[in-house]
């Protein structure tokens, strides 16, 4: 399919450069999509901690590149998430790696934001889940409006986190606020 894109915008898929092009874009998109083989409860679920700690938990500044539903183009930024446990915590690094699970798939932000708060919820039943998302999207910079510099910030609270203006503001303050050294 890839060589007959490349034959219609006018290319010549027998060209050294395009030669492996066809199954470098097969590697690439079955890598970008890999999301929908996982279960992100799985994932946790491996890393379930019982303790007796209900203060903020805050995972922030968490990476994440994934491709837009509507034009299969890239959009990238950083989720943060927070939960208050009641009586059991998820392993730091599995928080990343559902983040991962749910930005390998075709996409939309709004969508990815709900997800991830749902799943953590559904895995610990915390007396909150926050997550905020904030991203920039090719479709916006590359085509349609051009707009380079514009981004998207998208949340989703849970719980405390959308019940008690106390609890999002600490996680917003924790959010913003920049360490030294990090």
């Amino acid at each position: 399919m890839v060589k007959e894109i490349l034959s219609i915008l006018g290319e010549d898929p027998g060209r050294q450069g395009l030669l492996q092009t066809p199954l470098r874009v097969d590697k690439a998109l079955k890598f970008l999509t890999s999301g929908y083989s996982i279960d992100p409860e799985k994932i946790i679920s491996g890393a379930l901690y019982e303790v007796k700690y209900d203060e903020m938990v805050v995972v922030k500044d968490i990476e994440f590149f994934s491709l837009c539903e509507h034009h299969m183009l890239p959009f990238f930024g950083k989720v943060h998430v927070a939960y208050l446990p009641k009586n059991r915590v998820i392993g730091l690094s599995k928080v990343p790696r559902v983040v991962d699970v749910f930005a390998r798939r075709l996409q939309i932000q709004e969508r990815m934001t709900q997800q991830i708060a749902d799943t953590i919820q559904r895995a610990i039943d915390p007396v909150g889940v926050g997550v905020i998302c904030e991203a920039r999207h090719f479709c916006m910079m590359m085509r349609g409006v051009e707009k380079q510099h514009s981004g998207a910030t998208t949340s989703a609270m849970l719980g405390a986190f959308r019940k008690n203006k106390s609890t999002r503001d600490e996680f917003l303050s924790l959010v913003n606020h920049k360490l030294n050294g990090f």
